[in-house]
């Protein structure tokens, strides 16, 4: 009546078609899902591949489902990467949370998920933090301009030179 069950899988059941489409449709439908959470690549033996867990509630309080993306949430060690007790931690704070965590944790409910095609997939929910560089583009522009003249000026240089020598020769 309130099991709970978690389930390591491999991220293709969260999003493709055909009968898995099927069975997480009934999941959703039912409130059965009560987290999927996405694991860093290359956890586990005899494969690179990154893995989730699905945990499955059957007495959940809320009609909605927690997605949380610990893809970034590892050490490497070694030739593998390694979850430390610091990051376990930080997955299970957002696991008891149950709510919205930038970058890593996002409660949606069960009718957005429907409306999405009952994809459950962690990265069709969580936004991933943009880490590029902010480029100003003013500076970028004046160092451009600071380039092409010192360009010029060298050319001109450069063209005296030749001259020069040309002139030599005649």
């Amino acid at each position: 009546v309130n099991g709970t069950a978690a389930i390591v899988e491999f991220p293709g059941v969260l999003y493709r078609g055909g009968a898995e489409a099927k069975i997480r449709q009934y999941l959703i439908d039912n409130n059965y899902v009560d987290a999927v959470i996405q694991l860093p690549p290359d956890l586990f033996f005899g494969t690179t591949i990154a893995t989730c867990i699905v945990v499955l509630k059957k007495s959940k309080h809320d009609n909605a489902t927690l997605f949380i993306d610990a893809s970034q949430a590892f050490t490497r060690s070694g030739n593998k990467n390694k979850l430390t007790a610091a990051h376990q931690q930080k997955i299970l704070d957002a696991f008891s949370a149950r709510q919205d965590s930038d970058y890593f944790a996002r409660l949606v409910e069960n009718s957005a998920i429907a409306e999405n095609g009952y994809n459950i997939a962690v990265s069709s929910y969580v936004e991933q933090e943009d880490t590029r560089e902010a480029v100003d583009i003013q500076t970028l522009n004046a160092e451009i301009a600071q380039i092409v003249a010192r360009q010029a000026a060298l050319r001109t240089a450069i063209d005296a030179i030749v001259a020069d020598l040309e002139g030599e020769r005649a």
